[in-house]
């Protein structure tokens, strides 16, 4: 977080500022993707606050359809560089979907996304659910508060289905981990099956984040997983009830990468560089003295350009609270860090997180030992980048050498942050795999039976 500095080091940190002069970058005209998203916030803050002209960066923001679209653009070379779901550089760098080597430098953001359910599943809920001292909903809220809604379904003969927003997405991996803390299976991927619906209690399907309201209002699913604003939008259309955060699943857990394919930062190492730069200008603003940015952000968001939501829904979340009901507003100061906590650092303990989840769903379909993760986290996730371009903004006055993890091995130390409290450790993840009574373990494989072994 950043302080404010007396006033004799400001005057001297902005003009070192002024004095500094860009890298000599290779490629100056990029165009970056993104999708509707608040959490894309780190592009529009770099090119609204002029970040990426200051690296000699002119840069276009180019929003995408869908993640496999983005994705398919970023190796094709039609987009320099995109906001990734964590997941994406990993799987497409181990070869589950579409195969390449991406690579990134930089985390956009911690936390940020929530699980909403519709009105109906929330009136079976609700009674499920213990009250705090202040008469509202105890939270975390478990997901075996859904059994009543799961069992009415099925009594009716329906499937009990909900949506995220892509296999290998964070809302994938949070929603699952939040209905098997709760004893609820959401099923497993068997090799060549991307649907990963075997021996499912709840079905779950990828719904586009801006459809999601619309198709809970339809009745198509019972609720979803995903960023804002689009929690936040079943608030305030009245029809559905955000249940859960992602830091209520799991504290401060990776949510946007910055992806590139490795062949781009081979080719061009200072542009590399000089993007960067400019995103952790960027992510610092947006967290800089309390949030005192955010309602600009919010506003800078609502553009059509952008989000093109409401400035009043995104700034719900983004300035420190959030509405699990119109009339059950919280705070939550954590629901979106972009800086502070070391957020924008690539650790490989986040990819590593993320890959023993596609193991446990089946997504990676064999076993692998620990050595495995971590060649893989290392291929993917490039801290050496980073930190050289900390230590540039630091030379140049724009950024304090205490506000970066210098000298970590790439490691997070062990964590039970989770709802469930099963303690993380990105060093020993067949370990923690071992440790799930829903979820595959060991040299357990998926057919279309189930699980063997």
């Amino acid at each position: 977080m950043r302080h404010i500095l007396p006033g004799t080091a400001l005057v001297l940190i902005t003009a070192l500022a002024a004095r500094a002069e860009p890298l000599p970058v290779e490629k100056d005209e990029l165009t970056l993707g993104f999708i509707k998203l608040t959490d894309m916030a780190p592009l529009a803050i770099a090119y609204e606050k002029h970040f990426f002209e200051d690296e000699g960066l002119y840069v276009r923001l180019e929003a995408q359809a869908n993640w496999k679209v983005l994705l398919n653009r970023v190796i094709s070379g039609e987009l320099d560089g995109a906001q990734m779901l964590a997941g994406q550089p990993l799987a497409a760098t181990v070869g589950y979907g579409t195969k390449a080597h991406i690579v990134t430098p930089f985390s956009m953001d911690l936390n940020g996304n929530a699980i909403t359910v519709s009105n109906a599943v929330w009136d079976l809920m609700a009674p499920e659910i213990p009250a705090g001292p202040d008469g509202k909903p105890a939270h975390p809220i478990s997901a075996a508060a859904l059994a009543p809604a799961i069992q009415a379904a099925h009594e009716a003969g329906n499937p009990f289905n909900m949506g995220m927003v892509f296999p290998v997405s964070t809302h994938n991996y949070e929603i699952r981990y939040w209905l098997a803390a709760g004893g609820l299976n959401p099923g497993f991927y068997g090799k060549g099956d991307a649907k990963g619906q075997i021996g499912a209690e709840v079905l779950l399907s990828v719904t586009p984040p801006p459809q999601m309201p619309a198709t809970l209002e339809a009745g198509t699913i019972a609720g979803y997983s995903v960023g804002e604003p689009w929690n936040q939008a079943a608030v305030f259309k009245r029809i559905g009830r955000p249940v859960i955060t992602d830091e209520e699943i799991f504290e401060d857990n990776p949510e946007k990468v910055f992806g590139l394919t490795a062949e781009f930062t081979e080719r061009y190492p200072n542009t590399t560089l000089a993007l960067t730069k400019a995103l952790i200008r960027a992510v610092e603003w947006l967290d800089a003295d309390n949030g005192a940015n955010r309602a600009e952000a919010a506003e800078i968001l609502s553009h059509s350009a952008y989000v093109g939501a409401d400035e009043e829904v995104i700034a719900n979340s983004m300035t420190g609270t959030f509405a699990f009901g119109a009339d059950d507003v919280r705070p939550a100061p954590d629901f979106n860090i972009f800086f502070r906590d070391h957020a924008s650092y690539p650790y490989y303990s986040d990819a590593v997180w993320t890959l023993t989840q596609m193991r446990r769903w089946g997504q990676i379909p064999e076993a692998k030992p620990d050595a495995w993760y971590d060649e893989t986290a290392k291929a993917v996730y490039k801290p050496a980048i980073y930190e050289e371009a900390a230590r540039l903004l630091i030379g140049e006055g724009r950024a304090r050498a205490e506000d970066f993890p210098f000298g970590t091995d790439g490691y997070k130390p062990p964590s039970a942050a989770f709802i469930d409290h099963v303690e993380y450790d990105g060093r020993l993840p067949n370990d923690y795999l071992a440790k799930f009574p829903i979820g595959l373990k060991g040299g357990q494989t998926v057919t279309s039976a189930g699980v063997q072994g």
